[in-house]
């Protein structure tokens, strides 16, 4: 039986009490003010590559991963870094990460080609659904390719192509952290790791050694740490010999950049109630922040939480799959202003396909005018060139004025934006990558 109507009533009313915090105009301007004092390379780069573009820089993929390394090494050892290629599937990306000592975490056979293209060592080969050909194709390389088995059915089809090819395989077993709604899809329930182990053991080719685990959305490390402290009672029921067979636990990523996720306010969880009520969509005349964890804080309470619920059980290697952390400031998109209509209202060369779907009639980033630059925000719809009106880049700019042929920058767009790009009306963005 679902909610009663004063259920929901009293769930809507305390979304109406409880807001999202308002982004700081302070803590705005002081994300902006970078971004322009590089803008000559930015301009640069428009002059000679045109526009729009994709520019990614590597310089801050390298600290970004960098700093994520360092955090997580302080805490617990030893660790393997897995770089999340859906996130920012570009060649460059996963090429550049490679180089800083990580492995890549693949979710399909075309992940999975590109990856042992690029000739890395260590992959991790994860994802519901996984079929014949890319089965085949991760058990030709199993020198280099871990399976992360979705189901006791994937798990027969896997032995089925190892048993041909005479090739053992390395396999961990994914845990679906939510048994219920559209995250059953991922993994099997940690009450099956039991007998997932004991049919394991009847298939030659198949070597068992390792958990999986992933949580999303992860504002901060409260579901990585429910769910371990969960798996820590599981593998403490486990028969000896089952546990000694895990030498790796892999943990996932999902971690939020630490300036939080930025959002319009109808957005926000009382600015859905008040529309499920009824009421007209609020102007978004200001911004709001659901806050993050700095990835230092994030790494500390995983590795107490760690060191507390598995290593005093199973002391082994840790993984992790981090992707939206790594890649998101990595990547800008530059447009360019091709229509004025309205002193409040312009067109840009650019679509949203660019990006893959609507995201900023919800989310919110700000928009750079590169051209004619100011640390003030200024009204104005900024829309796409897409025949759709779902074509949206936001409702403000930072600049003293706007005109045609100005260059516009939206920054941060590396995490699920180039990744979820479309071939939809307009051309895609070239990409330009810099050092």
């Amino acid at each position: 039986m679902g909610p009663s109507n004063e259920d929901l009533q009293r769930s809507l009313s305390h979304l109406l009490s409880h807001p999202v915090p308002e982004l700081s105009a302070d803590k705005l301007k002081a994300f902006v003010a970078p971004y322009f004092e590089q803008r000559g390379r930015f301009l640069e780069a428009v002059r000679t590559h045109g526009s729009p573009l994709y520019l990614l820089d590597t310089a801050v993929l390298k600290a970004r991963a960098d700093r994520l390394k360092a955090a997580f090494e302080n805490v617990f050892s030893p660790v393997g870094f897995y770089y999340a290629v859906k996130s920012n599937n570009h060649p460059d990306v996963a090429r550049c990460l490679l180089a800083r000592g990580f492995g890549l975490d693949v979710s399909s056979g075309l992940e999975l080609k590109m990856a042992l293209e690029l000739d890395a060592r260590e992959i991790v080969f994860s994802g519901p659904g996984k079929v014949g050909h890319e089965l085949l194709l991760a058990a030709r390389h199993a020198d280099r390719v871990t399976i992360l088995m979705d189901s006791p059915g994937e798990m027969e089809r896997l032995a089925a192509v190892a048993s041909r090819l005479k090739q053992t395989v390395n396999c961990g077993v994914r845990l679906t952290v939510n048994p219920s709604g559209l995250w059953r899809k991922f993994g099997i329930s940690v009450d099956a790791i039991e007998d997932f182990f004991r049919t394991a053991n009847r298939c030659p080719y198949i070597r068992l050694s390792g958990l999986q685990f992933h949580t999303s959305w992860n504002l901060s490390p409260r579901p990585q740490i429910a769910f371990i402290q969960k798996l820590g009672k599981t593998i403490g029921r486990l028969s000896p010999a089952h546990r000694k067979a895990i030498e790796f636990i892999d943990i996932g990523g999902g971690y939020w950049p630490e300036e939080g996720e930025w959002l319009h306010p109808d957005a926000t969880p009382p600015g859905r109630a008040r529309q499920a009520l009824g009421y007209a969509p609020e102007c978004p005349a200001s911004h709001h922040c659901l806050p993050a964890v700095p990835i230092e804080s994030v790494a500390e309470q995983l590795g107490a939480a760690i060191h507390e619920h598995l290593f005093s059980i199973l002391p082994g290697r840790i993984c992790i799959e981090p992707g939206r952390w790594l890649s998101h400031e990595a990547m800008h998109l530059l447009v360019t202003v091709a229509d004025k209509k309205a002193p409040d209202l312009v067109i840009t060369d650019a679509g949203t396909n660019a990006i893959g779907w609507e995201r900023f009639e919800s989310d919110y980033f700000p928009l750079l005018n590169l051209t004619r630059p100011s640390l003030t925000e200024t009204p104005c719809h900024i829309l796409g060139s897409l025949c759709t009106p779902h074509d949206v880049w936001g409702y403000f700019y930072f600049g003293t004025a706007i005109e045609t042929g100005d260059i516009l920058m939206v920054p941060n767009q590396g995490a699920y934006t180039y990744s979820l790009r479309q071939n939809f009306i307009k051309p895609l963005p070239k990409v330009v990558t810099a050092d």
